[in-house]
């Protein structure tokens, strides 16, 4: 186990045991680590931020769906920070109850987004039809616990072992090139976990609402010589038409971040520092 697994014992995620972010907290921190199952990503936030575990992971973005817009926000409003990141491919997988036969199946269930990864696939079932469900590896869950025999989800290859089911087909994914990247997330009063040295910045920053602040903002990104890998707007509640920036950037030299985060200031009304960690890729 890391030594960041060694100081991380509870970790919170959202969503059942054997879901993907289930699997990036183990790939992340090991077998050893105690995962707590959050309804909400509100849920797990608070978790953290009371000390009720010791981290969590999170998922930030898909390569095929974009952003979680909403770990955004939370990230931004709470005292947290990112401490390291990882990326993990995505393989959708049909799972049923032992001894149900593909040919037993005449409903599908998973999340909304899994089931759209999965068109192709799922299109040319003939005898069953796909139906939203609240989570990937709760599909799983509630097919073992109601012993459903025309059943299937849609889930991790985690979640059969998990909850005692079996794989009836692997990888029915449309785009094998499906990554999510997660982060581990922690209280900002705690210590920093692992011993990787960071290269990568994550932050959010808000410029004044006139023209040239943005270009100005990221002209200062420029001539630090950082390199910027991600921007993307969130729009500010209650005011119409301002929008917080969110900048990953990675770099050669702690100088070199320093001296962006300080120009930065000069030109934005806000600047939080959401995380500086190891880049996963």
């Amino acid at each position: 186990m890391s030594s960041a697994g060694r100081e991380l014992r509870k970790i919170a995620i959202q969503g059942e045991r054997g879901s993907n972010s289930h699997m990036a907290a183990l790939e992340m921190l090991g077998a050893g680590v105690e995962i707590v199952p959050c309804t909400m990503s509100a849920d797990v936030i608070d978790a953290v931020v009371a000390g009720r575990v010791d981290g969590a992971v999170l998922p930030i973005e898909n390569s095929l769906h974009g952003s979680v817009a909403e770990h955004y926000d939370l990230l931004l409003a709470h005292a947290i920070r990112i401490d390291r990141e990882s990326l993990l491919r995505i393989r959708h997988n049909l799972i049923a109850a032992p001894g149900v036969t593909l040919e037993d199946v005449r409903h599908v269930i998973s999340h909304p987004v899994a089931l759209s990864q999965c068109r192709r696939y799922l299109g040319a079932m003939k005898n069953a039809r796909a139906m939203p469900f609240y989570d990937t590896a709760g599909s799983v869950k509630h097919v073992m616990a109601k012993n459903l025999r025309d059943t299937a989800g849609v889930a991790p290859v985690l979640a059969a072992q998990e909850y005692g089911a079996h794989v009836l087909v692997e990888g029915i994914e449309d785009n094998a090139l499906n990554f999510t990247r997660f982060h581990l997330l922690r209280r900002t009063d705690s210590e920093r976990a692992g011993d990787e040295t960071p290269n990568k910045i994550s932050l959010a920053f808000a410029v004044e609402h006139r023209p040239g602040t943005l270009v100005a903002a990221l002209q200062v990104l420029a001539e630090s010589g950082v390199d910027l890998t991600k921007i993307e707007s969130r729009p500010v509640p209650g005011s119409p038409w301002e929008y917080i920036f969110y900048v990953d950037f990675r770099f050669d030299a702690v100088e070199r971040a320093e001296h962006a985060l300080a120009g930065l200031r000069e030109h934005c009304r806000m600047v939080k520092e959401l995380g500086r960690y190891a880049a996963a890729a």
